[in-house]
């Protein structure tokens, strides 16, 4: 009889361990790992630059549908995201999510 894990979480158990089988590209790319590296003013409208955990770097434009959301708003000082998901009970949640660039070196995204 195997015992179970007294630290892994009951509510929303997941049989498969790891990362979800993600797309490639601007649609595999989910917005709670992102890190928002520059924005860039374009003639054609403005771009955000993005790298993954895995330091791919990936140039998004309002509009662009990634894993788990899309890109709502981009400006100079951040970009907007719109957030799909799963609660910790397995509900259904959508939610905003900014993420800022800093212009001092202390803060952190």
């Amino acid at each position: 009889m195997a015992r179970r894990d007294p630290f892994e979480s009951l509510i929303g158990r997941q049989q498969g361990k790891g990362a979800p089988n993600l797309p490639p590209g601007k649609a595999g790319l989910q917005v709670s790992t992102l890190r928002l590296d520059g924005i860039v003013k374009a003639p054609n409208g403005m771009i955000a630059v993005v790298s993954n955990p895995q330091a791919r770097t990936y140039f998004l434009r309002e509009g662009d549908h990634l894993y788990d959301g899309t890109v709502e708003k981009i400006s100079m000082d951040g970009v907007s995201f719109h957030e799909e998901g799963k609660d910790a009970f397995g509900k259904p949640m959508e939610r905003q999510v900014n993420k800022r660039i800093y212009s001092s070196s202390g803060e952190q995204q």
